[in-house]
């Protein structure tokens, strides 16, 4: 488990990413906190300052000629300007400088130079009261065609403690952002990765179901991601060849299958009508035998192709007597016992008829090679399965994996046969969404197609 999370794209991906946040996260937080103590006056003083000015202005009254009469201020700036009355002064004079309203400790701002007003309106400069360096900003305001000047200043031993006091929490803030932000983005960041290699998922799914039965099946391109494209694009064109290669196959075995079964059936006309031929029945032996290994390579290109199958509602029963029928002559020359166990009446099974028959056919006929004289093989119908048993010696164990691969004969098999038989068995079976197993019985083998 823990070598498929490591080799996992969803966890490399994850790592990455919270390690590159957990970087990234300090350095932008010790940038900010560098930009605030070494321009703190970017950040906060001039901006507050001018806001002073501008709420010193929104609260002038003016009187019925139009001249200042009073300032009102709301709670807070109230507040502030009176419990720092040395720290925050304001004034309010005309063009020529003549002072109408101030602060307290306004008479600190020494005389004004009427001349330089209007240059100094909406500006901000530093400058000396009192021996104490002040932020002064001068805001122009018009009243009546008349124009007014409102000035705040502020001293920079105030602006620095106000700043201080916004400045210390900071850090801290930073530091728990950072932490409920690591967790957050760690929790949340798998479903997201899941989320965005679904596509992948649904490919890799498709993929794993494409069988050689469905050959012409293709990935789909949608909603995949373009770096992971140019894969499921060679991956089609690999489906393209192999089901092309597969094609010729086929192609080969059906056409070498029907090219020879000619040859071979006027070969045995022709020994038949040859008396002076010796050892005739060793010749069909071998005859014979070739014809069978003939008909299971028609047989398995036949039913290696999905469109040679026709479905319909198939008695199950029906199709096995058949199929004792057709071997009766091969069980009563090995003298060995046939015999069908099933109950009266069963629901048509979805199938091809000769496709069953040819399925059934093939290991009943196996479970005769390998019953001894005097034996039996019974075939017991269900609903839900069909087994055929025998009373052979049994299939070692070691043999067990190789059953079904074509052109596999166990070394000390005492049988005739190409190893096609289970072969032409698993394709069908394949084709029907069927299930095939084997299973150690005392004494022999059982087989069992489940449906």
């Amino acid at each position: 488990m823990f070598r498929y999370w490591i080799s996992s794209l969803s966890a490399r991906l994850w790592l990455i990413s919270v390690a590159a946040l957990a970087l990234s996260l300090p350095i932008i937080t010790a940038i900010v906190l560098y930009v605030f103590n070494q321009f703190p006056e970017f950040m906060w003083q001039r901006d507050k300052d001018m806001k002073t000015a501008q709420e010193v202005a929104a609260g002038l009254r003016f009187d019925d000629s139009g001249r200042p009469a009073s300032i009102v201020f709301d709670q807070q700036t109230a507040w502030l300007v009176k419990t720092a009355a040395s720290e925050i002064l304001y004034r309010v004079c005309d063009e020529a400088g003549n002072i109408l309203l101030q602060s307290p400790q306004g008479r600190l701002f020494g005389t004004l130079d009427s001349k330089n007003l209007a240059n100094e309106a909406t500006l901000r400069e530093k400058v000396m009261i009192d021996g104490r360096r002040f932020d002064l900003v001068t805001l122009g305001i018009d009243q009546q065609g008349t124009r007014f000047y409102v000035q705040v200043a502020t001293s920079e031993i105030f602006n620095k403690a106000i700043m201080n006091l916004k400045l210390k929490p900071i850090p801290e803030i930073f530091g728990w952002s950072l932490f409920i932000t690591m967790i957050l983005f760690s929790l949340t960041f798998p479903f997201t990765v899941r989320r965005v290699m679904r596509p992948v998922r649904v490919a890799s799914g498709a993929a794993a179901s494409i069988t050689p039965a469905n050959l012409k099946t293709r990935l789909s391109y949608n909603d995949i991601p373009s770096e992971i494209k140019p894969l499921l694009l060679a991956f089609n064109d690999a489906l393209a060849r192999l089901e092309n290669g597969f094609k010729v196959q086929q192609e080969f075995l059906a056409s070498a299958a029907h090219e020879l079964q000619t040859p071979l059936t006027l070969i045995r006309g022709q020994i038949e009508l040859q008396p002076e031929i010796k050892d005739k029945e060793l010749l069909f032996f071998e005859i014979d035998l070739m014809a069978r290994h003939v008909r299971q390579l028609l047989h398995l290109a036949e039913v290696s192709e999905s469109q040679n199958y026709h479905f319909s509602g198939v008695d199950t029963v029906d199709v096995a007597q058949d199929v004792v029928e057709y071997l009766a002559r091969k069980a009563d020359k090995n003298q060995v016992k046939l015999q069908v166990d099933a109950p009266d009446a069963l629901p048509l099974l979805t199938a091809d008829r000769s496709a069953l028959f040819i399925l059934l056919k093939n290991i009943i006929e196996n479970a005769i090679n390998v019953t001894p004289p005097y034996g039996a093989v019974s075939v017991a119908i269900s609903d839900s399965s069909i087994q055929v048993q025998d009373s052979g010696p049994g299939i070692k164990a070691e043999y067990l994996p190789f059953l079904f691969d074509r052109f596999w004969r166990a070394p000390d098999a005492v049988h005739e046969g190409a190893g096609l038989g289970l072969s032409i068995c698993k394709e069908i079976a394949v084709a029907h969404r069927w299930r095939l197993s084997v299973t150690p019985s005392a004494p022999g083998t059982r087989f069992i197609v489940w449906f």
